[in-house]
């Protein structure tokens, strides 16, 4: 549909859709801060890596400079780009508009794996911050036993429906952030400033440090595989981006500077999980078993959020026809029940690896598949500027190029300190989705699988083109 230059979305759930979703409520600008919080960080849990890898001063630097280079244009990018197409395949949306819908499959191939390893990490994060207060979690069988009940648990709130999950996300925020407020009331007479500038740039392992960082402060973008899902997302999603980069920021900064600057620093010690004994070393045991607290519930949240944008990220594709027709089906809470399947079974098989591994190769996937939306929103800006967009980053073509550029030359350095085997695993999943999409059109071809496109959206090749 056309008018005015613009893409016309209508309300789902209209003639021709197999489930009314006007019943379900959408989710309102509070619970979609939170969500965009525990899709990016979750608070300070994982950020103890960049003391170990490069000291006090360039963890700091790195928590206050990344978000300007990094967070932030993400953010414009993902406000612009999806309030141009707000529906539940988001940037799968943005690519195919661009590149068309084969470029547009194989981000939704990368971005759906990345997201799926993303999730694996909760798991081993959580029990990282539990087992110095029950070893038996450590390893062996009882760590897989806890593993498993954990993800089935968070896959069934997922199922249960995303405001459900929105705002349990709220809730797990204030907790999780709550404890740091209190541990740097106590800590002020503590602080010495000088451990701040603590740095040995010749032992630096640049690797960890940018690879933590990455991880730390980017998927900004996968909320956009809700915007079908967001109360007027047009007014909604920009001004939740916004409070959530503030949230985010000041998550990651404000424990590593209490951290940093009340407690003797021994970077090696540094590593995830670190903040529970900081926490005991400024507080009391009380303290510690309260950030323990914190960290299972914040691990709980970025699963949850993950989870809601995996699982709606193949329903959205499936609604494009680039999935079969099953991915689009609804369970009576308006969830995508086989997308939620499809991602829990993943994280399940993938939750054996180690944090420092798993980090390496959701980041490299992530960044091929970021370079794709760079190149789609510049492509889009020069092509069709006219086009209407409810949120516009106040630049022109240019200024857009120029936005994108640190951005990617950023990518390209995590690119470089990326180790082979790492590499090696990372190309194999992409050459699995070069693959995959000619064998899912094949299926179709066949008519072995249902395969479809939504009514209600529109088509976007004809609108643009």
């Amino acid at each position: 549909m056309e008018s005015n230059g613009s893409i016309e979305y209508v309300a789902l759930g209209g003639e021709g859709s197999s489930v009314n979703l006007e019943k379900f409520q959408k989710v309102p600008i509070i619970p979609l801060i939170f969500l965009i919080f525990y899709e990016v960080s979750g608070g300070p849990f994982g950020v103890e890596d960049t003391v170990r890898a490069a000291g006090p001063l360039l963890a700091l630097i790195g928590f206050l400079v990344f978000p300007f280079i990094w967070s932030v244009p993400e953010a414009l990018i993902t406000a612009e780009m999806g309030t141009m197409f707000p529906e539940n395949g988001g940037y799968v949306v943005w690519v195919s508009s661009a590149l068309g819908p084969y470029w547009g499959f194989q981000l939704g191939w990368m971005k759906w794996l990345s997201g799926v390893i993303d999730n694996a990490l909760y798991p081993v994060l959580f029990l990282d911050y539990l087992k110095s207060a029950i070893p038996a979690l450590e390893s062996g069988f009882p760590r897989i036993i806890a593993v498993l009940i954990l993800t089935l648990a968070l896959t069934y709130m997922n199922y249960r429906g995303l405001t459900i999950v929105g705002w349990i996300a709220v809730f797990l925020g204030i907790f999780s952030l709550l404890p740091f407020m209190v541990m740097g009331v106590i800590a002020v007479p503590r602080l010495k400033p000088r451990r701040w500038i603590m740095v040995d740039l010749k032992n630096v392992n640049w690797g960890l440090y940018l690879n933590t960082l990455f991880w730390n402060l980017n998927y900004w973008d996968s909320i956009s595989t809700l915007a079908g899902e967001v109360d007027d997302p047009e007014k909604t999603l920009p001004r939740a981006l916004f409070y959530a980069v503030l949230l985010v920021v000041f998550g990651c900064l404000f424990p590593l500077l209490i951290g940093t600057g009340a407690v003797p620093v021994n970077p090696e010690l540094w590593s995830d999980g670190y903040f529970s004994e900081v926490a005991r070393l400024i507080g009391g045991v009380w303290l510690r078993i309260w950030v323990q607290a914190a960290s299972a519930l914040s691990n709980m949240g970025m699963f949850m959020a993950e989870m809601s944008s995996d699982s709606f990220q193949l329903l959205g594709m499936a609604e494009r026809g680039m999935l079969p027709e099953f991915f689009a089906k609804r369970s009576s809470f308006g969830t995508p029940l086989i997308g939620i399947l499809f991602s829990a079974s993943g994280v399940i098989l993938l939750s054996w690896l180690s944090f420092q591994e798993i980090v390496a190769v959701e980041n490299l996937l992530y960044c091929f598949g970021m370079l794709m939306e760079l190149v789609a929103f510049v492509m889009l800006r020069m092509k069709f500027p006219t086009l209407n967009r409810p949120y516009k980053v106040p630049v022109g073509s240019k200024g857009a190029i120029l936005m994108c550029l640190v951005p990617s030359l950023l990518i390209f350095v995590v690119l470089a300190f990326t180790t082979f085997k790492v590499f090696v695993i990372s190309i194999s999943a992409v050459m699995v989705g070069l693959v995959l999409r000619p064998c899912l059109k094949y299926v179709e071809h066949k008519r072995w699988l249902e395969f479809s496109v939504n009514s209600d959206l529109p088509d976007i090749q004809t609108t643009l083109y």
